[in-house]
């Protein structure tokens, strides 16, 4: 059982993995480091647990003690007990779902240790054998980021690659926009891209990048050619896939257009081409 502490000083020692959560460029250096994230939410707070981290504390507003009861009774680690207004001086933000936890970090498998990993179970909706991954390039909106692996959790992707300059998935925006999606989908960070394509393409994965060409297949063109094993690459918010990305890859697929619109935020695309590509009996 937990133990629950009250605490009623925000430079309180104990609540330091909490504190300047809008602070983006601290934040995003000392999580990392420090090997933790911050889970925001009752369902999001629920999710990281069930998919095995580890907690290492709980910040909570005096209403949601007994919503959370439950986690309390069943969690070795400590709870704060704050009021809203000191809660806010800590984190710097107000905190309108009443709980945060501190969580901590599991190592990251190798890009070549996810791909070679177990094969998933039997889908009656896949081909024996068959999979489909995405590589976001060098997304850096922690909003798009978690969208998307919404998107990909829901729209059953395999796993995800990101490449060295992206976003942290487990930044606490990305994992709130997310809903804790960040947590079903397994992923992995390439060590060098473009160069990391040859061990994607090692494991028998078609490369399939996402611009704006004219001369790219459509969408549905892509999907009509059954490949079993797909890898989908979708780059940055502004530039698209870079030049190295594009060179690296197999094929290139465009989503066709209307009424002037020359391309969908990234979130929006990884959704469409997710779907299209859903695998097929």
């Amino acid at each position: 059982m937990a133990e629950l502490i009250t605490i009623d000083d925000p430079d309180d020692p104990r609540l330091h993995d909490y504190t300047s959560l809008t602070d983006v460029e601290l934040r995003r250096r000392r999580e990392p480091a420090e090997g933790l994230f911050i889970a925001e939410g009752e369902k999001v707070i629920r999710r990281a647990r069930h998919a095995g981290y580890r907690m290492r504390s709980m910040l909570l507003s005096a209403k949601w003690v007994d919503l959370m009861r439950d986690v309390i009774d069943e969690v070795p680690a400590p709870v704060y007990a704050v009021t809203p207004e000191l809660a806010e001086r800590v984190t710097g933000y107000h905190v309108h779902r009443g709980a945060l936890a501190s969580m901590q970090r599991r190592p990251l498998p190798s890009a070549d240790e996810l791909l070679a990993g177990p094969v998933p179970p039997p889908d009656p909706q896949k081909r024996p054998g068959q999979r489909r991954i995405v590589i976001f390039e060098d997304i850096v909106d922690h909003a798009n980021l978690g969208a998307a692996f919404r998107n990909a959790a829901a729209l059953g992707v395999d796993a995800v690659f990101l490449t060295p300059r992206c976003a942290d998935p487990l930044y606490r925006r990305a994992v709130k926009v997310s809903m804790g999606a960040v947590f079903a989908v397994p992923y992995a960070r390439f060590d060098s891209w473009p160069r990391d394509a040859d061990v994607v393409r090692k494991h028998g994965f078609v490369l399939a990048a996402f611009c704006l060409e004219a001369r790219s297949i459509t969408l549905d063109e892509l999907a009509d050619r059954h490949y079993d094993k797909l890898a989908l690459m979708l780059g940055t918010e502004g530039d698209g896939l870079s030049a190295g990305a594009l060179r690296a890859a197999d094929e290139h697929v465009r989503i066709p257009m209307d009424a002037g619109v020359d391309s969908l935020n990234v979130a929006a695309a990884s959704a469409v081409a997710f779907y299209a590509t859903r695998p097929r009996p």
